[in-house]
């Protein structure tokens, strides 16, 4: 991944997307913001304890640095729920700024909205269909992986918007790692069918679960980054919440610019 610094934040980019123009994407560090221990710095979520005003500064960071006209967030429940903005209402008289959709998954092919994904060893999965406009973000924790909310992802941008998925990029960012993914009660958490996926007595690889969920919804594997980046192990750029408990959320951004 290449580490950027642009209108005083810190964010990591993938490659291959970022050869893209079209586009603006960025996985945020948690460095430099405003929020105060134990959320400190560039905390995003507003579920997590943190002030109010101090969340909302770190947005309107986040948003100057990708030239976003709008971020567009979902309550996040760990589950498979994708979250379809087409332009239509979220929800009859709502607002669309106030307006929350509940879901782990966004996709849109609206210019100028921009997903974001809260994490803090969770797996963000960013993607982009540059053959139909179209961007993807995904919110996988242990039990979206479960639930294959990534390949479910990539179904709906096919029922809805007619993607091809051999023509979809994506990039799967920090997290928590193989190196530290343990599950001590995996026989009641894990479906035996995922257990190829356990590395010894208690650790899981769900980068390469996310990666082979994508590869069977039809996502080419040359087409599939992996950042190699966990979040336990560097509490010095990222949130985790394995190693801090109570802590902040750094968002990973992805959206089309406006003509």
């Amino acid at each position: 991944m290449i580490l950027r610094t642009d209108n005083g934040a810190a964010y990591y980019q993938f490659e291959h997307l970022a050869a893209f123009p079209e586009i603006r994407h960025g996985v945020f560090t948690r460095a430099p913001g405003c929020s105060e221990a134990p959320f400190h710095r560039l905390n995003v979520s507003l579920a997590v304890g943190d002030d109010v005003q101090r969340v909302e500064r770190n947005r309107r960071r986040v948003a100057d640095c990708m030239q976003a006209e709008a971020l567009v967030f979902a309550r996040q429940v760990h589950g498979n729920s994708i979250v379809v903005i087409d332009g239509r209402p979220v929800s009859p008289g709502a607002r669309e700024e106030t307006a929350v959709a509940v879901g782990d998954a966004m996709v849109t092919d609206q210019p100028g909205k921009f997903l974001v994904v809260s994490v803090a060893d969770c797996q963000p999965i960013l993607m982009y269909d540059p053959r139909r406009g179209l961007v993807a973000n995904v919110h996988s924790g242990w039990r979206g992986s479960v639930a294959n909310v990534a390949g479910r992802t990539v179904a709906v941008m096919a029922e809805r918007f007619g993607c091809d998925p051999g023509d979809v990029q994506a990039g799967i960012g920090p997290s928590l790692g193989p190196c530290c993914a343990e599950f001590t009660n995996y026989r009641d958490e894990i479906p035996p069918e995922l257990w190829a996926y356990k590395l010894d007595s208690v650790r899981f690889d769900f980068w390469a679960m996310s990666r082979d969920q994508l590869i069977r919804a039809g996502v080419p594997q040359d087409q599939i980054q992996v950042s190699g980046l966990c979040t336990k192990c560097r509490t010095d750029r990222f949130f985790s919440y394995r190693a801090e408990k109570t802590t902040g959320r750094f968002p990973a951004v992805i959206g089309l610019k406006k003509p």
